[in-house]
């Protein structure tokens, strides 16, 4: 006669296979959030910085430039 009643080490294999597939499934959710999660989590540019670029590349005028800087830095 076996130990266990010949199933396998009873209630315990049970709990080691839900236990690997929950490390399987979480170690696939963590790479994929690895891989895919990048392109959302991009930091942003604050407005001040778009308006410097925008002076930069010519696009607004000094002028327009320091309006939009003097309305952006009275927060």
């Amino acid at each position: 006669m076996h130990m266990f009643g010949g199933y396998g080490g009873g209630g315990f294999g049970m709990i080691f296979m839900l236990l690997f597939w929950i490390v399987i499934i979480g170690l696939l959710v963590w790479l994929f959030r690895q891989f895919f999660g990048k392109a959302s989590s991009a930091p942003q540019d604050s407005a001040l910085e778009i308006a410097r670029k925008r002076y930069a590349q010519g696009e607004i005028d000094k002028e327009e430039f320091e309006v939009l800087k003097h309305e952006l830095s009275k927060d």
